[in-house]
């Protein structure tokens, strides 16, 4: 049996929606080990001039605490 954890994360990128979940999940594994999954919540752009400048997304990082 396993008791998992899941904590909200906000990751941001200016290349791509992909880069900024890397980015929650790299930053996220600095302190938090045994990361099981990780579901994108949601997912925004800011624009400037017409173009996108900034990719967000909102995720839930699942990750296991006790293993029995």
């Amino acid at each position: 049996m396993s008791v998992l954890k899941v904590v909200e994360i906000l990751g941001n990128s200016p290349v791509s929606f992909e880069d900024a979940i890397k980015n929650v999940i790299d930053e996220a594994s600095k302190t938090i080990k045994d990361i099981k999954s990780v579901y994108v919540q949601d997912m925004q752009v800011t624009v400037n001039n017409n173009a996108i400048s900034e990719y967000r997304v909102t995720a839930k990082v699942c990750f296991g605490i006790v293993s029995v």
